[in-house]
């Protein structure tokens, strides 16, 4: 028989002959308050533990391992986003501008699923990450797509919200890992920035400019724009 495949969602659910004293929900709920609290290089099966009044061999008995337990808080968090229905025969591009803001939203309330996102086992098999492929999909397919094209174009929607919030995310890590806030962080930076972009003339225009602008508008603006010409572009594909 072959080895089995190392994720929560590939092996069967567990039996047990008594009500155990914690919950999967409760388990999940508190990991995802260590983290959104330290970030992930503090969550280990012991601190969850004594965060919970329980030794790691009660949590084992709902998920395996530390990996197993990242899968179940990505897709716990992933419930937290919506698609909305399409409205009118133009009503999927506001709609997929809403999941994408809601997205990109939920990946900014829990920063620490950007570092980890890439190495989750099969996030796609998750109950949430399930309910939004499918959501998505009904949504591309109210636009005009074919299937197999809805599922590309959820494809590139996906990894543009997931790359462009994942810098963002990273950044507001760095910002609780100084104690800092954006302008603040810009301003000790801009020396450094100085000197690395002095022989760049097009990079020190663009930095000299964005150095007086609010750093948390100008993401969401370049966000906001980013999903428009993306949009743009699928729209462009659909039969006419």
């Amino acid at each position: 028989m072959s080895d089995p495949i190392p994720s929560v969602w590939a092996r069967p659910p567990r039996t047990r002959r008594e009500q155990p004293a914690l919950s999967q929900r409760q388990i999940v709920a508190e990991a995802i308050q260590l983290l959104d609290e330290e970030g992930v290089d503090a969550l280990s099966m012991r601190k969850l533990g004594t965060r919970l009044n329980a030794g790691a061999t009660s949590l084992y008995t709902h998920v395996a391992n530390k990996d197993e337990l990242i899968e179940l808080v990505v897709d716990e968090v992933f419930g937290e986003v919506t698609v909305p229905a399409a409205e009118g025969p133009d009503g999927w591009r506001e709609a997929a501008t809403t999941f994408a803001a809601s997205l990109r939203a939920t990946i900014l309330r829990h920063p620490w699923v950007a570092s980890v996102i890439g190495a989750v086992g099969l996030i796609y098999f998750g109950p949430n990450m399930v309910r939004l492929s499918e959501d998505l999909l009904a949504l591309f397919e109210s636009a005009g797509f074919t299937l197999e094209l809805a599922d590309h174009a959820m494809s590139v929607l996906v990894a543009f919200i997931l790359g462009a919030s994942s810098a963002d995310a990273a950044f507001l890590t760095t910002l609780a890992r100084f104690g800092m806030d954006e302008r603040e962080l810009n301003d000790r930076l801009w020396p450094t920035a100085e000197r690395a972009v002095r022989d760049h003339p097009r990079l020190r225009t663009l930095y000299t400019a964005k150095r007086q602008q609010d750093p948390k508008h100008t993401n969401e603006a370049d966000f906001t724009l980013g999903v428009t010409w993306l949009l743009d572009g699928l729209a462009a594909q659909l039969p006419h």
